[in-house]
């Protein structure tokens, strides 16, 4: 849906940018859309597996990764980073474990959303990179595509269905095409090339106790105890993260 809203405006605005992308940028950003398909198809399968605050905690690890993968590239990140980075792997390991005593299912669930995490790092990576010589809605378009692209193909082969929803579900879906696509991603990759990766990466902070409130108003959806001192520790240790990030 959110191809199908920027295909117009880049078919009479933008298509100098894209005749403009050279082989490597390309490519890159086919990679990018790779890495963002792998985690939509690893955390959103998880929201039905675990608790939504629990998935989400996980997914949101993304600047854990990105700092780990920077430093495999030469990064030398601060102290307070991999304080941070630790802490905040403290926490996964006590919500794993809490998970564990529910469900084999929940903790499935956490898998794919950490794996769904770890994705986001690699993608916000490239796109840092390719947004430095390729317009964001260049770079957005193509990225989009190879994404939904690669996603028809999973569902098709699959069997997965891709209509016959009510109203309020297509209406839910336009919802999450306005906010969650093209304002949230979009806006991420139009700063990506000037607050970096690792800063940019910590956006996604606010969805932890976002979703966890969206879920216990519109779902009735309730945490165990137990799980809330563990997302308290992964917050505090990505808040690190944060703020080491943004003074070194």
């Amino acid at each position: 849906m959110a191809v199908g809203v920027l295909t117009p405006l880049v078919l009479v605005g933008h298509r100098t940018g894209l005749r403009r992308m050279g082989r490597r940028p390309l490519l890159l950003t086919v990679a990018a859309g790779a890495l963002l398909a792998l985690h939509f198809g690893l955390w959103l399968p998880s929201l039905r597996m675990t608790s939504v605050a629990s998935s989400t905690a996980l997914c949101t690890t993304t600047p854990i990764w990105t700092t780990i993968l920077l430093r495999m590239r030469g990064h030398r990140p601060p102290r307070m980073v991999w304080a941070g980075t630790v802490l905040a792997v403290v926490g996964v390991v006590i919500l794993t474990g809490v998970d564990m005593t529910l469900s084999p299912r929940a903790l499935a669930g956490d898998a794919l959303a950490l794996g769904g995490g770890i994705a986001a790092a690699g993608y916000v990576l490239l796109g840092a990179e390719v947004r430095r010589t390729v317009s964001t809605t260049a770079y957005t378009y193509v990225c989009y595509s190879t994404t939904a692209l690669i996603l028809l193909a999973v569902c098709l082969v699959s069997g997965a269905g891709l209509g016959g929803y009510d109203a309020t579900t297509w209406l839910q879906l336009a919802a999450l095409t306005a906010a969650a696509q093209l304002l949230g991603h979009s806006l991420l990759n139009r700063v990506v090339s000037t607050l970096g990766p690792s800063v940019t990466s910590t956006a996604i902070l606010l969805e932890t106790p976002g979703a966890a409130l969206i879920a216990a108003l519109w779902l009735g959806q309730q945490p165990p105890v137990a799980a809330y001192p563990a997302l308290l520790v992964i917050l505090a240790g990505l808040a690190l993260v944060v703020r080491a990030s943004r003074s070194a």
